[in-house]
């Protein structure tokens, strides 16, 4: 049986066992690219040299940390993906996140790690970077698989939810196993697997399918940036994998609170904190619902976004609009969170202690609100059911539930983000310890 860790317990430092350099790639929004810099910046501290590689959108919050900075693809690709309304939708979403992202830095990130790699080098990506993947193959550059939610690893004993529909221990193993071949063969691997093995092909490697299933892990690491009581670990989940716990990273080391939000806070009540999330720029009606939501419920609250065209007019006096804030210091003084479930805002808003609703698009989200509402930390509601009459119902009973004010206070301390880092880092360089030395192929 393959070797499955949580790493349960504080960690001590190790003996990193030599310099490592270390290539940290990683695709998505600001959700996927910040617990990647608190990576780098704890690899860093142990003596390590770490180079974050992303979109060039990311380029001056990774050089504030101190880290190195490899780009993977421009701000107007960025921009072009938040434009996307496809990015949103729950089926269209995987293709648009397959065509904007995933598919044009394949190529780009294999050749930045070529470029790069030296006898020291390890790699950590997050499993969309298949660039990575492939380098493992061809050029033999060590690769753990860092994934920040549980729904990148498959399990047909429990696998919570693929979209919406069930994969706990519920639904029968034989239905599980049909649902992911059709997802593959129709859907997944339609899209992915055509580029992915043309570029194979061309280094001379042959062709791989279950892209999302198999392909995605690595076969020498897979790290899991998430807690095992959110996920436990599966039976059937990859060899050498590591739940290591939840890592917290919101630029609040160089964001501080405004004068204005300060002045906000403190003119009434917690108020409820209403975002659609960092990327999110073609969402008015979760804005103009849940406006009306405050109104039928009389309730302050703060609705944060980074594209305030999104935003109603005329808000009622108890109702005040913030761009960015950094959620660790403010979800604390808040009576709830509304939100799509990007992980990243999930995991600061259990160390809050404050109750969830979960209005999951697509992606990981519905799985990760399945989890919240399993846990008893909220309730989810579907974007096509988002109204304000049931919204302001479903607060309500939020608000009042002492069951849930107990499960999230109960929950609030099992979050430790330090020594979710110290078992990340011991395992990235527990890898590197175990490959030096060792002969790498020649370059292609």
């Amino acid at each position: 049986m393959s070797q499955l860790g949580t790493d349960k317990g504080p960690a001590q430092v190790r003996d990193n066992g030599g310099y490592l350099d270390i290539l940290l790639p990683t695709i998505g929004s600001a959700g996927d690219v910040h617990p990647v810099i608190e990576l780098g910046s704890a690899l860093k501290k142990r003596g390590h040299r770490a180079t974050v590689i992303t979109n060039q959108f990311f380029e001056q919050q990774v050089g504030d940390a101190g880290l190195e900075f490899a780009a993977l693809g421009t701000v107007q690709e960025a921009e072009a993906i938040i434009a996307d309304p496809r990015l949103w939708h729950p089926i269209k979403s995987f293709a648009c996140i397959a065509e904007r992202a995933i598919l044009p830095n394949i190529v780009p990130l294999y050749n930045v790690i070529r470029e790069r790699r030296t006898a020291n080098t390890v790699v950590a990506a997050s499993g969309l970077s298949f660039g990575a993947r492939i380098a493992q193959e061809k050029l033999g550059v060590p690769l753990a698989s860092v994934h920040l939610q549980p729904a990148m690893i498959r399990s047909l004993v429990e696998g919570g939810r693929l979209g919406r529909i069930p994969m706990d221990a519920s639904v029968p193993r034989f239905v599980k196993e049909a649902l992911f071949w059709v997802v593959d063969k129709l859907w997944v691997d339609r899209v992915l697997a055509p580029p992915i093995n043309s570029f194979r092909g061309s280094l001379g490697l042959p062709p791989v399918n279950q892209i999302l299933g198999d392909y995605v892990q690595s076969p020498q690491l897979t790290i899991g940036l998430f807690a095992e009581w959110f996920a436990p670990i599966q039976p059937d989940w990859p060899p050498n994998t590591h739940i290591v716990g939840f890592v917290l990273h919101d630029d609040s080391g160089r964001q501080t609170v405004s004068r204005e939000v300060e002045d906000f806070l403190a003119a009434g009540p917690p108020p409820l904190l209403f975002t659609p999330g960092s990327a999110a720029a073609t969402l008015k009606d979760f804005f103009r619902q849940s406006v009306e939501a405050c109104r039928i419920g009389a309730h302050r609250a703060m609705l944060v976004t980074n594209f305030p065209e999104q935003l109603p007019g005329n808000l009622p006096a108890s109702v005040r609009a913030f761009s960015y804030v950094p959620f660790s210091q403010i979800l604390p003084r808040c009576s709830a969170l509304v939100y799509p479930g990007g992980i990243g805002t999930m995991a600061q808003a259990i160390k809050a202690g404050i109750p969830h609703l979960v209005v999951p698009h697509g992606h990981d989200q519905p799985d990760n609100a399945f989890r919240v509402k399993r846990l008893g930390l909220g309730d989810r509601i579907y974007p096509e059911k988002y109204k304000a009459a049931r919204v302001a119902a479903a607060l309500s009973e939020l608000l009042k539930s002492s069951r849930v004010r107990a499960r999230c206070a109960e929950y609030r301390g099992r979050i430790d983000s330090a020594a979710a880092l110290e078992r990340a880092c011991d395992r990235i360089e527990e890898l590197g310890r175990n490959t030096q030395g060792k002969p790498r192929r020649a370059t292609a």
